[in-house]
């Protein structure tokens, strides 16, 4: 089974344009204003405000409303994660254009309910994500980060293959940068 699907042109939201994708256990949205809320409750949940602070709702909303605009101009941005089976909000992830270290860039990451950590959500998020980078966008690398503390996000990161390329600092912080280049895809993703 291929790691992401689009879904069929008929089950496409004609209202948004979107195009929502699907792996084994996840429907993934491109995120715009309609996830506020979905935004709003993630952020707040205190496994996720530890690493990126507690959004209030105007913050989530002015935020979704932000990933849709580059959804239109871009074509890429963070989807919302949901559960296939019971529809319950996993988190958000995917990838989204960034200005890292001096250049533009791919960039991958994730955020989910702390319920959710340890069952390999991350991980098919991320893999849909360099799926999309590689398949999709012709993209010839993928960076992700994280703060250097994030012991469990640099796991994911090198189980998806990226490679630790160096510290960086955003905002007096200090991030460790990781690298994933299309030539490491060999027959597919790589395995959990």
């Amino acid at each position: 089974m291929d790691p992401i699907r689009p879904e069929p042109l008929a089950d496409r939201d004609p209202r948004a344009g979107r195009q929502d994708r699907f792996t084994d256990r996840l429907r993934l949205e491109p995120i715009g204003p309609q996830h506020a809320t979905d935004l709003y409750e993630l952020y707040t949940d205190p496994a996720v405000a530890e690493w990126y602070g507690r959004w209030t709702p105007a913050e989530a909303a002015a935020e979704a409303a932000r990933m849709g605009r580059h959804w239109q101009a871009d074509g890429v941005h963070k989807w919302m994660a949901y559960h296939r089976s019971t529809g319950a909000r996993i988190g958000r992830g995917g990838l989204s254009r960034a200005h890292v270290d001096g250049r533009n860039c791919l960039e991958l990451g994730w955020a989910l309910h702390g319920e959710f950590w340890g069952n390999g959500y991350a991980t098919e998020i991320g893999r849909a994500g360099l799926d999309f980078a590689f398949g999709e966008l012709g993209a010839t690398e993928v960076v992700s980060f994280t703060e250097t503390r994030n012991h469990r996000s640099r796991a994911v990161m090198e189980r998806l293959d990226f490679r630790y390329a160096k510290d960086i600092s955003i905002g007096g912080e200090a991030f460790a940068l990781y690298q994933r280049s299309a030539e490491r895809l060999t027959d597919g993703l790589p395995s959990s």
